[in-house]
């Protein structure tokens, strides 16, 4: 899972990354409202972290932004704001859940899982394609024949391929979704997880392959 962080007090920002890290998710990080709504608008997300109090531009009006352009991302709200009327704000922002500062690191990710899964299973939690399936809440790939639990990348790679069966997945598309905007990563990384998953289709006897495009990216065929 990616998750955006928008926070502008550095040693926070810091902290939060080592946390997020630690619990196997990704994650990008923006110092100011400017730089969120630059991220959000080339990256896809499963998260995002908002604090209200930044420059440039606010945490609500990127919250109302995002909103407005019919964004329905899951968005947590940050702030040293303990007012009812500023948290009935944030709400009627768009904002699915609200934390004041200080807040439990414990209690962050609870509420990152909380709002993830009712996005979840609101929507369609298996992904199939020509008798091959994914579980997205458990990263299990299958077919008649066996199953294989992904890894985090294994299984963002896959996803993507699954959500547009048949259509071109680019591989900077890959790179931004998985690794992340501003990464150092080599964009053969992306060869290297499609070699993995090529693999295990093959154990699973499945029959689709994923094809390369030539200049384009890959796709999910069926054999």
């Amino acid at each position: 899972m990616r998750i955006l962080l928008a926070e502008d007090e550095r040693d926070l920002s810091r902290a939060l990354v080592a946390l997020f890290q630690k619990n196997k998710y990704s994650v990008d990080c923006a110092y100011d409202g400017e730089e969120a709504l630059k991220l959000l608008d080339a990256t896809s997300y499963d998260c995002a972290v908002l604090d209200i109090m930044m420059p440039k531009v606010d945490g609500l009006t990127v919250l109302k932004t995002i909103r407005q352009r019919g964004c329905k991302l899951p968005v947590i709200i940050l702030t040293a704001k303990t007012e009812l009327d500023d948290m009935i704000e944030g709400l009627d922002s768009g904002a699915d859940d609200y934390l004041t500062k200080p807040f439990s690191v414990k209690e962050l990710l609870a509420r990152i899982r909380a709002i993830t899964r009712r996005v979840t299973e609101s929507g369609n939690s298996i992904l199939t394609f020509e008798g091959l399936s994914l579980n997205r809440a458990n990263y299990l790939l299958y077919t008649k024949d066996g199953e294989i639990r992904l890894t985090g990348k294994e299984y963002q790679m896959m996803e993507m391929l699954l959500s547009g069966a048949q259509k071109v997945v680019s591989t900077n598309a890959f790179m931004e979704k998985i690794w992340g905007f501003n990464t150092d990563t080599d964009i053969s990384v992306v060869w290297v997880y499609v070699s993995y998953l090529r693999t295990k289709l093959k154990k699973l006897k499945a029959q689709v392959e994923i094809k390369a495009m030539r200049n384009e990216g890959y796709r999910l065929e069926k054999k």
